[in-house]
């Protein structure tokens, strides 16, 4: 066969592929078939537990709702000053700010579900000898990509939004553009980190972790020191007009004109506005401009996408594909030694495990990033918590410090929560294909759970113990108080832990690559709801006994009612009751993990 001819018939078969419309038409209708199933297996085979993670969710927008009225409520009546409101000042501060650490979170979180779902998914290799179009591949992956790293930024801005439109009273156009502005915002970031994902493992796969950890580190240094000289003033004009302005002025550079967020600020401010005297003052056409500048980026990012992936997807997929195939070896490193020997008390088998889930965690920028930048934020928070106390002159020491002492307890479980769904939870789903391996393992099943659970509750003890500890110390707690602080945060590691993982056991998903999506499931967001459910019960069954019994000891109330000793019983009760709860949230779930763990077949 000539070469003319070998032309002639590779030309034809490029003819009978199928058009860029109907490849589109195809992928949406795997899609929509993929959806219907899964629904029709989760409504026929869960409907109890979807309905009640269904409900969960909605008391959840709900309260979100009431949170953001209320505060909102506030804002507009009663922040102000001599002769001038400013109220819309810091709505837009608050927007401005707000939707800007959402547009840097979801680069991240869209580049990284989009490396999880198309360069570490084995449906993506199944996918690559189908007579597809990288461009289409990569799009198909990074539609996932978008709804599992947007859903929490809709159900975190949707009540938000609505709320302070009720309470401005906003115009009906505010609310026909609500949808679009935001779905147009969320569009451009996560473009905009799929686009570097497929940049960075095309040009230097090699150093992605490092460079996502070092990205990851400037943003933590950035509002590390953005907060720190926002506390960094004189108490007597904190939260003050000159404090305020002040504030205003240094985070100036998240109003940039340039920035998504800005635009999606304005556009829902100028759309809340109502049409004054001025014939000119049209508020609908400026919100309309910010929304045609919002969609018409979106358009573009996504035109830029469709090109970078047909040009570097599949040669990058490869390279990296063969890269990984000829890793060398690597030896213990040294915190791994360290943690050996901090085992010492532990089984072999537990401890070779353990040491796994630990490299794996090191390895990962994503884990230990986030991990730093929340826990790292609470700790800043800690160290200037002192300069609040300024505003609690109408309550007494005792009350000011006990109150804000067991809401920063109930701060740092919430924040544990999130982080044992993120992470705990999806650690047996994630062994996928490769938990055969195991499974085979000269070694019970059980020892495999239970090394789970104790590299979560460890793990997750250490941090949080040190931050309660920094503020009791902050606060100048009794003795009393920190003991009950400590056993409290030691309790709710164990109840936690064991929940994600007594969980993730029972409604594991091997056949799902990316962590993001496993916890973002029903599994995922049944243990979120009853770990914060867990957390309020435990901090209220602790925090008002021990409420009370150090207000009857203060030497200024001593006019109490109930009588020492008899709080000094409440107390010990709602300690007894807080025990026999986390036994309970912790050895049911493990008890469901282990008996379906024991009987998976591999």
């Amino acid at each position: 066969m000539t070469t003319i001819d070998i032309d002639s018939t590779v030309r034809s078969q490029i003819e009978r592929l199928p058009s860029h419309e109907r490849e589109g038409q195809l992928f949406w209708k795997l899609r929509l078939r993929e959806s219907r199933s899964q629904l029709r297996i989760l409504f026929s085979q869960a409907r109890m537990r979807t309905s009640l993670v269904i409900s969960l969710s909605m008391v959840f927008w709900l309260g979100l709702f009431a949170l953001f009225y209320f505060g909102f409520q506030f804002v507009v009546t009663n922040v102000g000053m001599p002769g001038a409101t400013y109220h819309a000042e810091t709505v837009q501060f608050v927007f401005t700010l707000f939707f800007m650490s959402l547009q840097v979170m979801l680069i991240f979180s869209a580049g990284i579900i989009l490396y999880g779902s198309l360069y570490a998914s084995h449906e993506t290799s199944l996918l690559l000898t189908l007579p597809i179009r990288d461009s289409r591949l990569v799009y198909y992956r990074f539609q996932e990509a978008l709804f599992f790293s947007s859903w929490g930024f809709f159900l975190l801005a949707s009540p938000m939004l609505i709320a302070y439109g009720l309470v401005v009273d906003a115009p009906w156009y505010y609310y026909a553009y609500l949808p679009g502005l935001m779905i147009s915002y969320a569009y451009i970031p996560c473009t905009l980190g799929s686009i570097f994902c497929l940049y960075l493992i095309s040009r230097v796969p090699q150093f992605r972790r490092i460079i996502v950890g070092v990205i990851a580190l400037a943003v933590v240094v950035v509002a590390y020191s953005s907060i720190w000289h926002t506390l960094d003033i004189d108490n007597a004009d904190l939260l003050g007009a000159t404090w305020f302005k002040q504030t205003f002025h240094r985070f100036e550079f998240t109003r940039g004109e340039w920035l998504p967020s800005t635009w999606l600020s304005n556009g829902l401010l100028d759309a809340a506005r109502k049409t004054g005297p001025d014939v000119g003052d049209l508020p609908w056409l400026e919100s309309g401009k910010y929304l045609v500048v919002l969609v018409s980026n979106a358009l573009f990012f996504h035109i830029v996408l469709l090109w970078v992936g047909n040009r570097l997807f599949r040669d990058s997929y490869y390279r990296l594909q063969s890269r990984e195939a000829h890793a060398p070896y690597a030896r213990m490193a040294w915190i791994d030694r360290l943690a050996e020997k901090l085992m010492f008390f532990l089984p072999r088998e537990t401890q070779l495990l353990i040491i796994k889930d630990i490299r794996l965690f090191r390895r990962d920028p994503v884990q230990w990033s986030q991990f730093i930048i929340f826990f790292g934020l609470l700790m800043l928070y800690f160290a200037n918590i002192d300069r609040f106390r300024q505003y609690r002159q109408d309550i007494s020491v005792v009350t000011w410090v006990n109150i804000v002492s067991f809401l920063n307890l109930a701060v740092v479980g919430l924040i544990l929560s999130t982080f044992t769904t993120r992470f705990i939870y999806p650690l047996i789903s994630l062994e996928g294909r490769r938990f055969w391996i195991l499974g085979r393992l000269p070694m019970k099943r059980d020892t495999i759970l239970w090394g789970k659970f104790l590299f979560a509750s460890c793990g997750s003890w250490i941090p949080c113990a040190g931050l309660v500890l920094a503020s009791d110390w902050m606060l100048d707690v009794s003795l009393l108080v920190m003991l009950v602080h400590q056993f409290i945060c030691l309790l709710l590691c164990l109840g936690l832990a064991g929940m994600a993982v007594g969980l993730g056991a029972t409604m594991p998903d091997f056949h799902e690559q990316s962590p993001s999506k496993i916890a973002a499931g029903f599994g995922g967001t049944l243990n979120l709801v009853l770990s914060a459910i867990y957390i309020l019960l435990v901090v209220m069954m602790t925090a008002l006994p021990c409420h009370f019994y150090l207000l009857a000891n203060d030497v200024n109330l001593r006019s109490q009612i109930i009588p020492p000793s008899t709080l000094r019983m409440w107390m010990i009760l709602g300690l007894v009751g807080v025990v026999v709860m986390t036994l309970l949230v912790t050895l049911i779930p493990l008890r469901s993990g282990l008996r379906a763990f024991r009987d998976l077949e591999f």
